[in-house]
């Protein structure tokens, strides 16, 4: 196999991905019905100290002889949650922050997406999360980079704040899991919202979104989001997650992740108006524990990455970045 920004290329070239048949492709990936990237992107794998290989979506930002003279972008990494892996934000975040000239890397944790999955029943723990991203950090980035979690995925993040695994310029929670992690939004949902709190249970714990078109909607997307593209996201958050990404359990008895958060680390805490997983206190909580006011975009759901809205989030998140040394350029 080849190597590319010391990382294993995947065995197909990505340019020949769409035009091989699909019975080829099941040989060749992890995911039955696999992503196919937009045009700028590659496919490639970087080799864990496990020698497990994750996966990684990577889109080279575009230069502009101006705004760079003056500013040098950090690049930005991106953490999934359960039930989704790197194309996640492959479909809209990754090219439009290239367009404003970050390199962007989306990666698969462990037993999602592409990446190999370890062995046992589960696919780690906040910890080997965390140090797998570390060491890809570590190794790809040259720079510190923003590091940009959703769902569960800002909670791993949250865990990699407050361990200190690396310098980062900056965080991003995206309708993230408080640091308490999710009984509090599970009981509250219990006392509050019964029939909600019901839904969403059988969505995800029962998994039940990946067999109900309008249950995966009510989850993920708000009411406006074209059920064709549900459908599509649904069959690849379907594919996504060949295991856990925890064991609940043992994660929640391992909470909260810090009993401060690390001062040292500039972090925007964001939610969706229309979210049907993390509430209102939920965001409140999370941005306590920071610090910071909460950012709550309107007009999106739980996945802000792939809603109809989509750039909402991310132009929050681009104005963001942009602030965090006092410059702010076209």
């Amino acid at each position: 196999m080849a190597v590319a920004h010391g990382c294993i290329l995947a065995s197909i070239p990505t340019t020949r991905i769409t035009k091989m048949p699909h019975a080829i492709l099941n040989k060749e990936y992890k995911m039955k019905a696999p992503y196919k990237l937009n045009q700028g992107q590659s496919r490639i794998f970087h080799e864990l100290p496990s020698g497990l290989n994750m996966e990684v979506i990577y889109q080279k930002g575009l230069r502009h002889e101006k705004r760079d003279k003056l500013w040098n972008p950090p690049p930005l990494v991106f953490v999934h949650g359960s039930f989704h892996a790197a194309w996640c934000w492959a479909e809209h975040w990754l090219p439009f922050f290239s367009q404003n000239g970050f390199d962007s890397y989306a990666l698969s944790l462990l037993g999602q997406g592409e990446s190999d999955a370890p062995e046992g029943s589960v696919a780690g723990t906040l910890q080997t999360h965390a140090a797998d991203i570390a060491d890809f950090i570590k190794k790809q980035t040259k720079l510190s980079p923003v590091l940009i979690g959703h769902s569960f995925g800002g909670l791993i993040v949250q865990y990699y704040i407050a361990n200190e695994y690396s310098d980062l310029a900056g965080a991003v929670l995206v309708c993230s899991v408080p640091p308490t992690g999710n009984s509090g939004l599970v009981w509250r949902y219990l006392f509050s919202k019964p029939v909600a709190a019901f839904k969403v249970t059988m969505s995800l714990a029962a998994k039940a979104f990946q067999t109900s078109l309008p249950l995966c909607k009510e989850t993920f997307f708000s009411k406006k989001m074209d059920d064709n593209l549900v459908l599509r996201y649904q069959e690849l958050m379907t594919e996504s997650s060949r295991m856990p990404l925890f064991d609940l359990r043992k994660l929640n008895a391992s909470l909260p992740v810090a009993s401060t958060g690390n001062p040292s680390t500039r972090v925007l805490v964001m939610g969706a108006a229309d979210d049907f997983i993390v509430d209102a206190k939920g965001l409140e909580e999370t941005a306590s524990f920071y610090g910071v006011k909460p950012e709550c975009v309107e007009g999106v759901a739980h996945d802000m990455m792939l809603d109809s809205s989509w750039e909402k989030g991310a132009q929050l998140i681009l104005s963001w970045i942009k602030g965090l040394d006092g410059k702010d350029f076209a």
